[in-house]
């Protein structure tokens, strides 16, 4: 069991925190809500699963990410004849030794961008899940470990449905969150756009100076589970998560694995506001990022027009506010 913080020892998270935010907003313009879960699930240890129609950046956050985390950086994209072997790696016959040698694939990095990861068949995707789980890609039978940090961002279009493969539901309760980019307001896209005409070149961040090290995250990863999180807001969690197994307008509910999502994200946000224990505003802000890929809704909701985000403002509404937290 880890002990409980104290205030003054989250002095050097917050800074860093917040200094990785500020070099990631040097280069990219708005996107706020994907940049702070993108940094939550960091520090959270989780992985992201990142939605919204080509064009917004998603890609450009990633690596901007993946530069001031001072982290090691591959990206795959995710097409319809792409192999699982291509993604863990795979045994090749050395003739000259007369022996096999394994030769690591993308997976085995800091931070991993799966573009387009709905583009590839289940058992491509599938390659993805011990990695996700367990930090760790077994070929030929032998178990090599993955380094740490260990964060997948996946991306997909929620457009296109011809080519694509949906992620199965055991696949997406391997993310600790599901986050959805829309287009910019005008103020921001033409922000975005004189920045460009500047001489911006997005495929070029190699002057965004690092913030911190992967050994740091770790370290601030375990910071963030001393985190005080007390009975009445786990309890606060689990009814929000249960709720969803009770809504009329849910057919499948979220598991227990929601309300531990939650609680690390929780202890993330309550961090990264110079609070060592967890309130109900720490919660709520991560409620529909974690629950809106762990539900599905009854055809005839869909029907109705209603989404998963619309049932979830419903739950948070109704559950009661844990009082004196």
């Amino acid at each position: 069991m880890t002990e409980d913080l104290q205030e003054s020892s989250l002095r050097p998270f917050i800074d860093t925190f917040e200094r990785m935010r500020a070099r990631i907003a040097e280069v990219v313009v708005g996107q706020e809500e994907l940049v702070l879960g993108l940094l939550v699930a960091l520090f959270a240890g989780g992985h992201v699963l990142v939605e919204g129609v080509p064009g917004l950046g998603k890609t450009l956050v990633a690596r901007s990410l993946s530069q001031v985390s001072g982290a090691l950086f591959k990206r795959i994209q995710f097409t319809p004849d792409l192999m699982p072997s291509d993604v863990t790696g795979s045994s090749i016959y050395a003739r000259e030794t007369g022996s096999f040698t394994f030769m690591p694939g993308p997976i085995f990095t800091n931070m991993l961008l799966a573009d387009e990861v709905n583009r590839a068949p289940a058992k491509t995707q599938s390659a993805l899940l011990e990695a996700m789980q367990e930090q760790q890609v077994t070929v030929d039978g032998n178990s090599r470990p993955l380094a740490a940090p260990f964060m997948v961002i996946a991306t997909q279009n929620p457009v296109e449905s011809q080519g694509t493969y949906p992620l199965p539901e055991a696949q997406l309760d391997r993310f600790l969150l599901k986050l959805t980019v829309e287009n910019p307001p005008k103020d921001i896209e033409e922000r975005i756009v004189k920045q460009h005409a500047r001489g911006f070149d997005p495929k070029d961040i190699s002057n965004l100076a690092p913030a911190t090290t992967p050994e740091e995250i770790v370290a601030m990863q375990r910071l963030c589970e001393g985190v005080r999180v007390d009975d009445a807001i786990v309890t606060y969690m689990v009814e929000l998560v249960r709720r969803t197994r009770d809504d009329r307008a849910i057919e499948l509910g979220a598991s227990p694995r929601a309300s531990i999502a939650m609680l690390k994200a929780a202890r993330v946000v309550a961090a990264s506001e110079g609070r060592a224990f967890v309130t109900p505003d720490d919660v709520k802000p991560m409620v529909k990022p974690i629950l809106r890929h762990r539900v599905m809704l009854h055809p005839d909701a869909e029907l109705q027009g209603l989404s998963a985000d619309d049932r979830i403002d419903e739950i948070v509404r109704a559950v009661p506010v844990p009082r004196g937290t």
